[in-house]
């Protein structure tokens, strides 16, 4: 059964996608949640629209999130953290603690679940936060870890 993707779906495909699925799977769980609509020509017109505008606004994420990696790389985020005297931290720096660091100092909105790190930021010093705010732009934060 031909389907039109009203919203993105795991495994089929994104909003405005035209997908071939079967019948049960579409019946019992694509329609009733709304997720998809059966394909007709006047729908697949308006899917044409659907994967315009989504073209559209990820181009526009796209700008947004490469105008953010301008202004953050070479920015060095500083972070105050409780340090015993061999400068290892009580504790640990989270991506949440870098979302609200960044905030602060620059103005500038990140997700924590936008950044990532290679390994716990448990020391004193420099360490880098990796940031991805759209699938195509994917930045370095420097981060300072000082003690307080």
């Amino acid at each position: 059964m031909k389907v039109i993707l009203r919203s993105d779906v795991d495994g089929l495909g994104k909003k405005g996608d035209i997908a071939d699925v079967a019948i049960g799977y579409a019946r019992n769980f694509l329609l009733p949640k709304g997720l998809a609509m059966k394909s007709t020509p006047g729908a697949e017109a308006q899917a044409e629209s659907m994967r315009q505008a989504r073209v559209m606004k990820s181009a526009e994420d796209q700008a947004e999130a490469e105008e953010v990696a301008t202004k953050l790389v070479p920015a060095v985020i500083t972070i105050g953290a409780n340090a015993g005297d061999e400068g290892k931290l009580f504790g640990s720096i989270t991506t949440a603690d870098v979302a609200t660091a960044v905030l602060e100092q620059t103005g500038i909105t990140i997700d924590k679940r936008d950044l990532s790190t290679d390994d716990s930021i448990k020391t004193v010093g420099t360490h880098t936060v990796t940031a991805q705010l759209h699938p195509d732009v994917q930045f370095p934060i420097t981060i300072e870890v000082v003690a307080v």
